[in-house]
């Protein structure tokens, strides 16, 4: 036990200093973004999966989140929200670049979740619209915000005050939120690896593969399931079990498709249908799957 111990907190340790670099390298990058990326979704009309899918690529943590506020205002449609959903990288990022996986395998995986965001993302709003005869409900953000009494409906206006906000939104600047995020990220990673570990030691890696790598489609079902957790501890876990070598690429990305961070807690808090955001969700690990098994069985990576 010791030995798993020490082997999960080496492990960890050689990670922390690219976690936190990363991280320092998403909030610049975030700070200066902030809310241009959900202006440009609400103005992208019936293109709505195809700017959804590609912006939920990058490295922003609250953009799933965002899009589940944005739906239940009804400012984008379902197949938008699920295609940001799927494309959504999580801590995909950082942890790759952690581990020094090559750049290439990297692009790849996000290429792939945001072809695969965009495709569905048309494809439930076409079947939606065409097929089922869906009106799509007006815009009603008032109502949200009087639902969430987010008092979002006082606007300001002082240029003053804007600056003056924006100052104390950042007054941490990126350096403590970078590192908020490292010290939570590694801890996932050290339970990850001393669970690993723990199991590996128990029950013998033999026996793990002929779970996981022997039954590749079974094992698509399953990280499908772990990606829909609402917590970045589900993609770390999914991302260090392929890094292991005790999952295939296809069911690491069936995983990372059903995993939308928070954004699926936020949709169930703020959305007021259960029956929609169930089905949102059930629609979400279905596509998923089936992705998985598509690339599975063609053999295509």
């Amino acid at each position: 036990m010791q030995e798993i111990i020490l082997d999960a907190i080496i492990d960890t340790v050689k990670l922390i200093p690219f976690l936190f670099v990363t991280y320092l390298a998403m909030e610049y990058l975030e700070g200066h973004t902030e809310g241009k990326f959900a202006s440009l979704v609400k103005r992208s009309g019936r293109l709505g999966p195809l700017f959804g899918g590609l912006l939920g690529a990058f490295p922003q943590c609250g953009f799933s989140a965002a899009a589940a506020n944005l739906f239940a205002g009804r400012v984008v449609t379902v197949g938008t929200v699920v295609a940001i959903f799927m494309s959504t990288s999580d801590e995909l990022i950082p942890i790759f670049l952690s581990e020094k996986v090559e750049i290439a395998l990297l692009i790849k995986t996000l290429l792939i979740k945001v072809l695969v965001g965009c495709f569905w993302g048309f494809a439930i709003d076409i079947v939606r619209r065409v097929v089922l005869r869906i009106v799509p409900e007006e815009t009603n953000i008032r109502r949200f915000c009087e639902r969430e009494k987010c008092h979002c409906e006082d606007v300001i206006t002082s240029k003053e005050e804007l600056h003056h906000l924006s100052d104390h939104r950042h007054h941490h600047g990126i350096v403590f939120p970078a590192l908020r995020h490292t010290v939570q990220i590694s801890a996932f990673v050290f339970i990850v690896n001393l669970l690993l570990g723990f199991v590996i030691e128990k029950v013998g890696i033999e026996s793990v593969s002929s779970i996981t790598m022997d039954k590749p489609v079974l094992s698509i079902f399953i990280m499908g399931v772990i990606g829909l957790i609402p917590n970045c501890g589900a993609s770390v876990a999914i991302t260090q079990l392929f890094l292991e070598g005790m999952i295939s690429f296809s069911a690491m990305i069936t995983g990372l498709l059903t995993g939308a961070g928070v954004g699926l807690m936020v949709l169930f808090r703020v959305n007021a249908s259960l029956r929609e955001n169930m089905t949102i969700m059930t629609v979400l690990y279905v596509l998923s799957v089936i992705t998985g098994i598509i690339f599975q069985i063609s053999g295509v990576l």
